[in-house]
């Protein structure tokens, strides 16, 4: 749990212009969280063909970097869209996401997932042809921590 003092900044956030109409929209929230998880299901399907290759189970006439490379521009856009409607998403009850453990487990694993996929399983990295025991470390580890970071978020709903 965050300290009780940052309750303050996200009752900032929740009272913004933004968090107010999105809240206040019998639309806008059905809407970008559509947006969102549309946005979610690009993202995995460019995650998870690089993840299945690298473990081996899929795509195997495919150099691993090389389909990341590919895929890097869906991957980008769809974090794109995540992160512009998840601000929004956030603003609308920011209150709620301060107490929620969900919230705070996804925001932690969040940069860490980031992190991870943009610096580590980078395709220029990837290019130097990881060993197999490399390979499926690095499609585990993207799995596992893009599986948290989507089931915190789902989770947040129903707590």
């Amino acid at each position: 749990m965050p300290p009780e003092g940052w309750i303050v900044f996200f009752e900032w956030c929740e009272a913004t212009v933004l968090g107010t109409a999105v809240r206040n929209s019998v639309y806008a929230f059905p809407l970008i969280e559509a947006v969102h998880l549309v946005a979610l299901c690009v993202m995995g399907g460019a995650l998870i063909m690089v993840d299945l290759r690298l473990l081996g189970l899929g795509m195997k006439d495919q150099n691993a970097g090389h389909l990341a490379r590919l895929v890097r521009p869906w991957l980008v856009g769809a974090i794109v869209v995540m992160l512009s409607t998840g601000v929004l998403l956030f603003l609308s009850e920011a209150i709620k996401c301060f107490y929620n453990t969900s919230f705070w487990v996804k925001m932690i694993t969040l940069p860490i997932a980031l992190g991870f996929t943009f610096l580590v399983r980078d395709p220029r990295i990837m290019k130097g042809a990881p060993t197999l025991l490399q390979s499926r470390m690095l499609g585990s580890v993207s799995m596992a921590l893009w599986f948290v970071v989507a089931a915190s978020g789902r989770w947040i709903g129903y707590s």
